[in-house]
């Protein structure tokens, strides 16, 4: 008896980690069906928020240079006025800086007011490309809170129309039901909001750094090319013919 009795308590301890692995399993679906039907959009607004930071992530890996190599690199190539590998440089580098500088460059030869609208123009068409899909994560991180709560209030109400149903009399286990679904709603909803919203906070950062960055290289390439430019004698600002004119009249 001793023996079977140790023989049972033993198979039992061994089938506890193997129960618990398949609760494990089941219990993130088990959790949205005792949810309701609202922890589906919840759970879709989860995947969304995952794509678009991972997307947002990966976009900004490929965007960010060093700017201040880049640029020492290109300083050297405009002293030297070889404007057409300075193109192919800025031209070869991915991201927001590099296209801005590239667009400063093909007008090198402009005015440096013009220069400088230029630059401005180039960086205010690479903030929509920087800020895409960003309102996309503070919608989710505002809109599952509120779906939480949405569904807080459909299982409280789940749970009084079961004691109006019953006669104002009702069990704990009949009141479970409604409880653990607003419960489970609200906790999905801040579950998702809270790391959307730190996702949020960090793309947004990011582009922030990407603004300065541009800014930088745009005053930075606007003065190499106007400093480049060879300085020009007094004599070239005069006309041709007020000069020999001036040379006539020395000689008289």
């Amino acid at each position: 008896m001793v023996g079977t009795d140790w023989a049972a308590e033993s198979h039992s301890v061994v089938g506890l980690p193997q129960l618990g692995k398949s609760a494990r399993k089941i219990g993130v679906i088990d959790y949205i069906q005792k949810g309701g039907l609202l922890m589906w959009p919840i759970l879709g607004c989860s995947i969304i928020a995952i794509a678009v930071f991972a997307e947002r992530l990966f976009y900004f890996h490929r965007a960010t240079i060093h700017v201040g190599e880049f640029l020492k690199g290109l300083s050297n190539l405009i002293r030297r006025r070889n404007f057409a590998e300075a193109l192919h440089e800025s031209a070869g580098t991915s991201g927001p800086v590099a296209r801005v500088i590239h667009a400063a460059i093909i007008r090198h030869d402009a005015p440096r007011a013009e220069l400088r609208d230029i630059v401005q123009e180039a960086a205010q068409l690479e903030v929509p490309k920087l800020e895409r899909f960003l309102p996309v994560l503070a919608t989710i991180a505002f809109l599952t809170p509120l779906l939480g709560l949405l569904g807080t209030v459909a299982g409280m109400i789940d749970a009084f129309g079961t004691i109006a149903s019953s006669g104002g009399y009702a069990t704990v286990t009949e009141l479970s039901s409604g409880v653990y679904k607003s419960l489970l709603t609200t906790a999905a909803g801040l579950v998702v909001a809270t790391p959307t919203f730190v996702a949020y906070s960090y793309l947004s950062s990011r582009v922030n750094t990407m603004l300065h960055d541009m800014e930088r290289a745009g005053i930075e390439i606007v003065h190499m090319l106007t400093e480049s430019r060879p300085i020009r004698g007094i004599i070239s600002f005069q006309q041709p013919d007020e000069t020999a004119r001036e040379i006539e009249a020395r000689q008289d």
